[in-house]
């Protein structure tokens, strides 16, 4: 019997299984060349066109270097003070898809933890966390309560800051 490898820690992205940007399949990684049982379905800058990434090969920076790819954007990033953080987010971290462009929150000067996708059902037991988030985006609670559902047509990404554990809300 085959056991398969346990899969890499990502600090910004602990549960790439659960939000799909890492899926169980059987294929050969373009860049290390191995057999894997998981691979990469998230974003990926490059121009390079690449098909399978397996997760070792994202979390010890292979793939970003072999391709002079990034997995988030790092103009759509907030800032932090320390730019190996940055470094950490854009190359060796699974990035999530978005509607539009993805965006990766920050708190307490670091970048936080993608949770997940969510919608108002998701997040309403503390939405007033959130609140700060929804009005520097010009809406209001009652809004996010009538128009943000899980893969609709407003759809919301949830963080949390590795720091302190506050929730943040970003969605497009």
């Amino acid at each position: 019997m085959n056991k398969k490898r346990e899969l890499p820690k990502f600090k910004y992205h602990p549960n790439p299984i659960k939000t799909g940007t890492i899926k169980e399949s059987k294929a050969k990684c373009e860049v290390c060349g191995k057999e894997v049982d998981y691979v990469y379905v998230g974003p990926f800058y490059s121009t390079s066109d690449v098909e399978d990434i397996c997760p070792w090969c994202i979390k010890n920076g292979k793939a970003a270097e072999e391709y002079d790819g990034v997995f988030q954007d790092d103009l759509s990033c907030d800032e932090v003070s320390d730019v190996k953080l940055l470094d950490e987010l854009i190359y060796r971290t699974p990035g999530y898809c978005g509607w539009q462009q993805e965006y990766w929150l920050s708190h307490c000067d670091d970048y936080c933890a993608f949770i997940g996708y969510v919608g108002y059902e998701d997040i309403k037991d503390f939405i007033n966390e959130l609140k700060e988030d929804i009005e520097n985006f010009g809406y209001t609670t009652e809004d996010i309560k009538n128009y943000m559902r899980n893969n609709g047509s407003l759809q919301g990404y949830l963080f949390r800051c590795l720091k302190c554990g506050k929730r943040r809300l970003y969605f497009d």
